[in-house]
């Protein structure tokens, strides 16, 4: 199994071939997605509501990410890893965007960072892309900025908030992304920016015409306990599945079916015969 690279994306979706990312925030379900043949994994700060719990993106840290990004890393043979980039750790300078671009790369082992945002963030898309480092974009809806939106809603619906979209997929292009994932917005209007961009763009909530989908991992195994998004399909609801296996787990040991003799490591019947002996002669 050989490592993808950038140009096999672009090679494919020449081809007309559609791109299967997801999420992925620890090293089984990494493995897993990997050896099932995904092509992009983001370690999304999404991590901060489908793992930590917590309400939003907003609170999750480089190190958090950092941490977990590296676990995914190790675990995938084939498939490019991507590092999202937590709030407040590009906005605030270039320099803070490409130093901490530079530890998803270096600490965690990345192949590439995404940021959230169009025209407003180009000086750190270059900067980052200058020092060496393959950047992803992130239009449409953002869930970093959602206190400006008044919650997370679709994006695009009125005709001028969707001409800024593509300004922003134009911009961010000629900025030197390599990607571009754009979130709930109407599919005309991906299908309409992809006229004026030609690099991929990803699809989150964003129509059937984007280059590929991509997803969180969660949410397509029915492990999402919040409001599940218009977009999402459960291809396979694991919660009644895990949960059957925590209550069978503790009716077995409640009722001490479990562990049986063949969940037991055994000694020989020389050992115990020793033992015994070395027993008779021990005092405390």
């Amino acid at each position: 199994m050989s490592k993808l690279s950038i140009g096999d994306i672009y090679n494919k979706v020449h081809e007309g071939k559609k791109i299967a990312l997801m999420t992925a925030y620890d090293y089984p379900v990494a493995k897993l997605e990997d050896m099932a043949g995904i092509d992009m994994i983001l370690v999304g700060d999404s991590i901060n509501t489908t793992v930590f719990g917590r309400d939003d993106t907003l609170s999750v840290t480089m190190d958090d990410m950092v941490h977990h990004a590296e676990a995914v890393s190790r675990a995938c043979e084939r498939a490019i890893v991507v590092g999202d980039m937590p709030f407040m750790t590009y906005q605030t300078s270039v320099r803070d965007a490409i130093v901490n671009a530079g530890r998803f790369i270096s600490e965690a082992k990345c192949d590439a960072i995404k940021l959230e945002g169009g025209r407003n963030y180009i000086a750190q898309i270059k900067g980052i892309i200058n020092a060496g480092i393959p950047v992803m974009g992130h239009i449409g809806l953002l869930p970093q900025s959602y206190h400006k939106y008044g919650g997370y809603k679709v994006q695009g619906k009125k005709a001028e908030v969707a001409l800024e979209i593509i300004k922003d997929a134009i911009a961010v292009e000629k900025a030197g992304v390599f990607a571009i994932i754009v979130e709930s917005v109407p599919e005309n209007v991906t299908s309409l920016m992809k006229k004026y961009v030609s690099i991929p763009v990803f699809g989150i909530g964003a129509g059937s015409k984007c280059n590929g989908q991509i997803i969180v991992v969660n949410d397509i195994l029915g492990l999402n306990f919040g409001k599940t998004p218009k977009f999402v399909k459960v291809f396979k609801d694991l919660k009644p599945i895990i949960s059957e296996a925590i209550s069978d787990y503790i009716s077995e040991v409640s009722s001490a079916e479990y562990p049986t003799h063949e969940y037991e490591y055994h000694m020989n019947d020389t050992e115990k015969k020793r033992l015994e002996e070395l027993l008779k002669k021990f005092t405390l």
